[in-house]
């Protein structure tokens, strides 16, 4: 859940990442007090511009973030109430006693009582200090054949004056090796006109798969040849942004999505996120409930 602010204010923000929020009919019931609260928050609003190709569920509803999907994040973390610290990279993990030393990227480090993990597990795998000697080989090999897909993000951002000559507000491309979905993220959001729109273009997973070592830099140019394909006469932006989800979505997850992973009881140390369930936003939520299970259960 990425929102990409441009250069020039006078550009609408892009969402990199998760585009909307589609609430099944079970989990709209058994996640309700979440979306209630996103809802009446104003966080999410049902989504109702036109998406070409969008292959919609019986009795599922989709919403959009008027600023966002990063603001689904921050209403979450304000409301926590927690003490947050960003730009710690963690790099590696030590049992001291009873508690867990963290360090950091940047040096130095921190002791703990529990930790919980939620980063793409490829990255926890490669995470410093014992934390294999923690893990079963049950474990190991289950965290072993999760499996991502990549992709490629780009993001257009154009000045005030800019107006589309197509109506949809997002449409899934089907004709293009490189491609798979565009969207007019101003548009999705119903955001203020007097802001330039903003593109956002997603590329095929196999496309990721098979540019993922090379620069974004190199691969920004052939997307954006594409999209010139796919969209002729598209006005020149202000600015553009590439961004490349080496851990875009989980394909693979840990059999019989368990929501988490206990390394160890005492000091606690828990892993969670979409690995454990599946890649969208109620698969998170599901992970988050399961992980809070086991931290209040050790508590």
């Amino acid at each position: 859940m990425s929102t990409s602010r441009p250069p020039d204010a006078s550009s609408h923000s892009a969402d990199l990442g998760a585009q909307y929020i589609t609430a099944t009919a079970a989990y709209a019931q058994s996640h309700r007090s979440f979306y209630s609260e996103l809802l009446s928050a104003g966080v999410l609003q049902p989504l109702d511009c036109l998406i070409e190709g969008l292959q919609k569920k019986e009795g599922s509803e989709d919403y959009m973030t008027p600023l966002g999907t990063c603001s689904v994040v921050k209403h979450f973390l304000s409301q926590s109430g927690a003490d947050l610290f960003f730009e710690h990279q963690v790099t590696g993990l030590y049992r001291r006693g009873a508690s867990w030393e963290v360090e950091r990227k940047a040096g130095g480090s921190e002791r703990f009582d529990a930790v919980i993990l939620t980063m793409p597990v490829p990255q926890i795998l490669q995470l410093q200090g014992e934390l294999e000697h923690f893990l079963s080989v049950q474990q190991k090999q289950q965290l072993d054949n999760v499996v991502y897909s990549s992709r490629f993000a780009v993001a257009l951002f154009f000045p005030p004056d800019v107006v589309f000559s197509f109506s949809w507000g997002a449409r899934y491309v089907t004709d293009s090796s490189c491609i798979r979905y565009i969207a007019v993220d101003s548009r999705k959001r119903n955001a203020d006109p007097r802001q330039g729109p903003s593109l956002v273009v997603h590329t095929s997973v196999p496309f990721g798969l098979e540019n993922l070592e090379r620069d974004k830099e190199d691969v920004q140019p052939i997307i954006l040849q594409e999209l010139h394909r796919l969209l002729p006469g598209l006005p020149q932006p202000i600015s553009i942004k590439c961004q490349k989800w080496r851990y875009s979505q989980v394909l693979t997850s840990v059999p019989d999505c368990p929501g988490h992973m206990t390394l160890c009881e005492q000091p606690l140390l828990v892993c969670g996120g979409d690995a454990f369930c599946h890649s969208n936003f109620d698969g998170c939520v599901e992970s988050a409930l399961s992980v809070l299970s086991a931290l209040k259960a050790n508590l």
